[in-house]
């Protein structure tokens, strides 16, 4: 019994004109009408189907917040099959209540409040055909031209980044390597533990962040075809009117490259590529002093300027 990936994300939010209007913009396609924000809220797709789910704060279906404000609310995991959601459901079940609702996804939550659904994933092929990259030796591209990206469409959700509160913090991650099967692949003794669903090959699919020692969305991340498409995609994103949240670089933990846009529904959305694969031989490594959070960041000449008058 596997779970494969994060299936939906639900947010509620008090904005949700302003929530359907940032992920139209991001690049994800509108599901059951124009993702104008329209009762009882608004939904979004990657190119592999998985859902972004806006609703309004104050939506009795929701589970109860775990911080102030506009804010993600539940993480539905797809799971590989019916048989392997119902023995996740009835493990569940022994310490804690679960509602299954009409379409057959089951509903909880875990030891931080935040809600946590199971359904059977559902998964859809997107685009799968990217030119190739060359350097001397390893040459991907012949006579192939790159053109412009174009409007970036993410390809998938990859990971999300929940704050937690340090009390408790090792019966959070418990919860999900002992009841969900979650394996950990770097555990950072002064931010928080990183861990893939066991169904995915990414470094993480999950990363609880205890550093900043209270409960909150961090940032769901989004994979995209490749560097170019982590710039423009980003570009779009400031000419729009959004705000980016952390420059291009690339981090140190599970080696993609990065750039963060703030998010109005709460937390910050990454556009992400070239992430770290592994398998069961990985990990998990564990750090007592933390890594450099980047391996570089993109610097300005004026970025140099200002340090030499610090």
């Amino acid at each position: 019994m596997t779970v494969m990936r994060v299936e939906r994300v639900v947010y509620g939010v008090p904005n949700l004109e302003e929530c359907a209007r940032f992920f139209a913009d991001f690049g994800l396609a509108p599901i059951d009408g124009d993702g104008a924000g329209s009762a009882p809220g608004a939904r979004f797709a990657t190119q592999t189907g998985q859902v972004v789910e806006l609703r309004q704060a104050g939506d009795p279906v929701l589970p109860p917040p775990v911080q102030e404000g506009p804010s993600l609310r539940e993480i539905v995991w797809g799971v590989d099959t019916p048989d392997s959601l119902d023995k996740l459901t009835a493990d569940l079940l022994a310490d804690r209540s679960i509602y299954t609702d009409a379409d057959g996804v089951a509903h909880t939550v875990d030891e931080t409040g935040f809600g946590v659904g199971l359904a059977v994933s559902q998964p859809t092929t997107g685009k799968t055909r990217y030119p190739g990259a060359n350097r001397t030796g390893n040459v991907n591209r012949w006579n192939q031209p790159l053109q412009p990206p174009g409007r970036v469409r993410p390809l998938r959700l990859c990971h999300v980044a929940l704050d937690i509160p340090k009390a408790g913090r090792e019966r959070a991650v418990a919860f999900y390597t002992g009841r969900l099967g979650f394996v950990p692949t770097d555990r950072v003794a002064k931010v928080g533990v990183f861990m893939r669903a066991p169904g995915d090959t990414d470094h993480h699919t999950l990363l609880l962040c205890h550093r900043p020692d209270r409960a909150g969305v961090n940032h769901c991340a989004y994979e995209v075809a490749g560097v170019d498409e982590v710039i423009v995609g980003a570009n779009d994103m400031i000419e729009r009117g959004w705000h980016e949240a952390r420059r291009l670089g690339r981090h140190t933990v599970g080696s993609n490259i990065f750039r963060f846009i703030h998010a109005p529904c709460g937390g910050r959305v990454e556009f992400a590529a070239d992430m770290d694969r592994v398998d069961d031989s990985y990990g998990p490594n564990d750090y007592e002093e933390t890594p450099p959070h980047t391996i570089w960041t993109l610097k300005t000449e004026r970025d140099a300027q200002e340090g030499d008058h610090r």
